[in-house]
């Protein structure tokens, strides 16, 4: 079943990579990226960042290294000197 979910969520980030622009235009810009990254490209790149991020955790899931990943990431808080 991660498999399916994997394809799908990396598919979506694609879409919103690839047609930020139609994004942009139909759903509008967005504020918080907007503020800090520029007014300009700001929310081009809000758009694009959240594509990328969608594209990443789709092939973490799609590999079926969703447990080691978030293993590795929260190590640092998971760690104790018992």
């Amino acid at each position: 079943m991660h498999f399916i979910f994997g394809i799908v969520i990396a598919a979506i980030g694609y879409t919103l990579v690839a047609k930020t622009e139609w994004f942009l235009r139909n759903f509008g810009r967005i504020e918080f990226f907007d503020k800090y990254l520029g007014m300009e490209g700001g929310s081009r790149l809000g758009y694009k960042l959240i594509g990328m991020l969608a594209i990443f955790i789709g092939i973490i899931l799609f590999l079926g290294m969703w447990d080691g990943f978030l293993g590795w990431l929260l190590s640092p808080l998971m760690r104790h000197n018992a």
